[in-house]
């Protein structure tokens, strides 16, 4: 495996590549019709700002090109910059996706209901990108991550269940009429 710079993520496409770029060059590129109505060493502390939050706070080096972009724009705005990034390209598919096995080891063991409330804050992070497809993926390992299982049993089954359900009926309560598939895998 490649180590990445200090600066770079691993960004995934809509067309599923996986991209290693430096965080500011992405930025740029995502905000180049606007690039020149702001100031550009406010843009690469925000570059770097949202770096150091999917890195630092996240332990991620992979994010998609949509959660970058959201999450940097919600940087500018805490600057006071209201502005729309550049959408992914017309015709691919809006695809936001969600590492249950994360916000399972975030909650801890037997911690449940700090799951839940994790999961559901997730589903609505993920719903203000106004996907196509709402991915939840890793569910098998996220529930014997919550029930201290090393083999599938009767509890992880009925966990699985509620975990399902509980996405379902958020996804009906806060999909707000918007058209929007779930998958759980």
């Amino acid at each position: 495996m490649i180590l990445l710079r200090p600066d770079c993520l691993v960004f995934e496409t809509s067309a599923g590549l996986n991209i290693p770029c430096a965080a500011e060059d992405v930025s740029i590129e995502l905000m180049a019709e606007s690039l020149d109505s702001f100031d550009k060493e406010m843009i690469r502390g925000a570059a770097a700002a949202v770096l150091h939050y999917f890195k630092e706070e996240m332990g991620r080096t992979s994010v998609s090109l949509s959660e970058f972009s959201l999450a940097l724009e919600q940087a500018l705005a805490n600057l006071g910059l209201k502005i729309k990034l550049n959408p992914p390209a017309p015709g691919c598919p809006s695809i936001a996706e969600a590492d249950l096995l994360r916000l399972a080891f975030q909650s801890g063991k037997g911690c449940e209901l700090f799951f839940f409330g994790s999961l559901r804050e997730e589903l609505r992070r993920k719903l203000h990108q106004e996907p196509k497809v709402l991915r939840f993926r890793g569910l098998r390992v996220c529930v014997k991550q919550l029930t201290g299982a090393k083999r599938w049993c009767g509890r992880c089954e009925s966990l699985s269940d509620q975990i399902v359900d509980f996405l379902r009926t958020c996804l009906s309560a806060e999909a707000g009429g918007a058209t929007c598939a779930l998958v759980v895998s």
